[in-house]
């Protein structure tokens, strides 16, 4: 049985975790992934938070299973060429590296949609590619913090709070995934690919859009309230048996439950 994406090859050039959620995602669906990397030293992932200096990492598995791998050292001639060769029978080029970086290597959108016309050419950015904090680097506290998010987490007297969820890395790479199954879907129309850009802080904002729709409501900023949802009583978190660290429900009764 074939999957939706059967037939659909990703070259991902992506790093960390943003990008590399994203490629994930894509090849959960069925896409060939090949993930391409600097030789000799790759995905800087494979190396964070290892258990064993000879085995990747946990934190790289978990972001780049069902993937196929390539190393090509993009400053060489000769590795310049195989990757122009490998994005004509590429549907999907995934990246997500710094500012300017590809255009410094001369692979910028326009000189790879003259190769294959069909490429959607998908970029994860921490602010994107214009505005004020273009060239910026950014990671996920950065991004929370920027989008917002740690502006509402938290309790009333503590400081803004970063959430462990990584809505800034991996939220931003399910935006992209459903940017590029656009752009995909939108190709059997035109026969044609696209840019395809998110950027980390565009996609916490939109998480954290409801806390928006409150202050443009109030006038002010939203105050944190810890587990406390909204005004209805009882919707909080309530210690419970067998009372362990982590051992706690969350109640939520509306009005119309009360009759």
């Amino acid at each position: 049985m074939t999957s939706a994406l059967t037939g659909i090859r990703v070259i991902d050039l992506t790093n960390n975790q943003a990008g590399p959620s994203c490629g994930q995602m894509l090849a959960w669906l069925g896409a060939d992934v090949i993930k391409v990397e600097e030789p000799g030293k790759g995905d800087i992932a494979r190396t964070s938070l290892s258990d064993r200096p000879d085995w990747d990492s946990l934190f790289f598995l978990t972001f780049n299973a069902n993937k196929r791998s390539l190393t090509l050292n993009l400053k060489s001639p000769n590795g310049k060429e195989i990757f122009r060769r490998l994005i004509k029978t590429g549907d999907v080029l995934l990246e997500n590296f710094g500012p300017r970086v590809l255009d410094r290597l001369e692979f910028r959108y326009e000189a790879l949609k003259a190769l294959n016309p069909r490429l959607v050419y998908a970029s994860i950015k921490g602010f994107g590619t214009y505005g004020p904090y273009s060239e910026y680097k950014s990671y996920e506290p950065i991004a929370q913090a920027m989008g917002g998010a740690m502006s509402v987490t938290g309790f009333p007297d503590n400081p803004p709070t970063v959430t462990l969820a990584c809505i800034g890395d991996s939220g931003t790479g399910m935006h992209c995934t459903i940017g590029i199954l656009a752009a995909l879907m939108q190709r059997h129309t035109t026969g044609e690919g696209q840019r395809v850009e998110v950027s980390m802080q565009d996609a916490v904002l939109n998480l954290v859009r409801v806390s928006l729709r409150d202050h443009q409501r109030l006038g002010k900023a939203v105050e944190r309230n810890g587990n406390q949802l909204g005004s209805m009583v009882p919707a909080t978190t309530y210690r419970c048996y067998p009372g362990g660290p982590n051992d706690y429900v969350f109640i939520l009764a509306q009005q119309q439950m009360w009759y």
